[in-house]
């Protein structure tokens, strides 16, 4: 699990907007209903973002982490990836994600990431440039999105594992390549599930196929530092969310 019940996502640096949130159930095209938050600014730029939780699906940490967006200007739906097997039942930390995750298909991810897309571009977002984010197993498939067809501007990810295989379509490394958007990679150094030279590997992969992208890694930090609670990495934090920034405002047309 990447982020426990009492874990927030740090506060973005420079970012002093209002924003309002609301929880949502969405129907993707096969009829699964899931859960979704949304988080608009009161003062939108013309970015927008959907963000992919870790391996438990949608709790508090990437509700505050949408309203933390929005507060900086970009539109933020964060969605739950367990509709189809768990229903709309809480993801608190008693919640048995393992389970389900075994069950996850990529096609059914994507499905269920078409729908929040349209209830944005329904919803105020058309023609707006729209990115992902994704923590943990999310970082994965953030990156992994960006290897289908969804007109994004941008593909970032937090901690990506490299060697998960969501259901026969391969791994993040096997899938690389074939990434089709710029890419933001944000890791730790001490992390101890994800090998320096899965890292290695990944960048040398997007290298080689072109793929606009940058991957920074800091020293010492370990899976899942992007929380308010480590002081010890306020500082690696605070950068993360300025590359982030950066990068959405860099892409953002």
């Amino acid at each position: 699990m990447c982020y426990d019940d009492n874990a927030r996502p740090p506060m973005p640096p420079g970012a002093n907007g209002t924003a309002h949130g609301e929880d949502l159930v969405l129907t993707a095209t096969d009829g699964n209903r899931f859960a979704a938050y949304l988080a608009r600014p009161d003062q939108p730029t013309n970015a927008q973002i959907i963000i992919y939780p870790d391996v438990r699906g949608l709790h508090q940490f990437y509700k505050d982490l949408a309203l933390r967006f929005a507060e900086a200007g970009i539109t933020a739906i964060a969605f739950d990836y367990f509709g189809r097997t768990a229903g709309l039942t809480s993801r608190d930390e008693p919640f048995e994600f393992m389970p389900h995750v075994q069950k996850l298909q990529l096609p059914t991810i994507f499905s269920d990431v078409a729908a929040a897309l349209a209830y944005l571009q329904t919803n105020g977002g058309q023609g707006r440039s729209t990115f992902t984010v994704g923590f943990c197993m999310g970082g994965s498939l953030s990156f992994m999105t960006g290897t289908a067809e969804f007109d994004l501007a941008g593909v970032i990810g937090f901690y990506a594992g490299m060697s998960r295989n969501f259901g026969g379509a391969g791994t993040l490394l096997d899938q690389a390549a074939k990434i089709h958007y710029p890419a933001l990679g944000l890791f730790g150094g001490a992390d101890q599930g994800i090998p320096p030279s899965d890292v290695q590997s990944f960048d040398e992969k997007l290298t080689s196929a072109g793929v606009e992208h940058e991957i920074i890694v800091y020293p010492g930090a370990p899976h899942s530092f992007f929380d308010r609670r480590a002081d010890q990495y306020a500082e690696a934090s605070t950068d993360a969310w300025k590359r982030v920034l950066d990068f959405i405002k860099a892409h953002t047309h």
